[in-house]
């Protein structure tokens, strides 16, 4: 599955969690669209801090600049477990202070996210990088942190969200202030394993 942003944001968008608070509704805000200017000359898309704030109930305090839910494109959940993912992720005079960029997926229900922290991703400043980040979803606990689960008293296992995954996105974790400026996302390929 590749989405290389020519034609439109895909169901792309930010996680505005403060917003979230204030209006009573999950509230999310759609990546802004660029027709050129891609990786590879194409589209991509952006966020930035006027679409994310921080998620104070993830532990520790995650902001998620990019988020899907893949009913909202009207396709299901995905088997992740081995899948290998490649992106290209650019900063445009973006401030991390301090966060490192990390995958992360919810799976059936909502019930917990899973940051892929021992693998954080290469965000390039200015430009594109010559090469996307490549990493493969393995499915070790040991390789990842659950940041939230909707139930503490039964958290859903790292098997269960990725084998059923519904959501997945980029998040910027260990920051110790909100990161802000622009964050730019093209050609996303997950590619899913044949073992399953």
């Amino acid at each position: 599955m590749k989405s290389g942003f020519d034609v439109g944001q895909g169901g792309w968008c930010s996680y505005d969690y403060h917003g979230c608070i204030r209006a009573g509704r999950r509230l999310m805000v759609l990546a802004i669209w660029e027709p050129i200017g891609g990786s590879d000359g194409g589209g991509y898309i952006w966020t930035d801090e006027h679409g994310w704030s921080a998620d104070t109930p993830e532990n520790p305090v995650s902001v998620l600049p990019f988020t899907l839910y893949r009913n909202w494109i009207g396709e299901g959940p995905l088997d992740l477990r081995g899948a290998c993912v490649s992106v290209h992720l650019r900063g445009d005079e973006l401030q991390l202070f301090g966060a490192d960029c990390h995958f992360w997926v919810v799976g059936s229900e909502d019930r917990g996210r899973w940051h892929y922290n021992s693998s954080p991703l290469k965000v390039s400043h200015g430009r594109w990088a010559n090469e996307p980040n490549v990493f493969t979803l393995h499915n070790d606990e040991a390789l990842w942190h659950r940041s939230w689960s909707k139930d503490p008293e039964l958290p859903p296992s790292l098997d269960d969200q990725l084998g059923e995954c519904h959501s997945y996105g980029f998040s910027f974790v260990g920051f110790d202030q909100v990161p802000r400026g622009r964050f730019c996302m093209d050609e996303l390929e997950i590619t899913l394993s044949r073992e399953q």
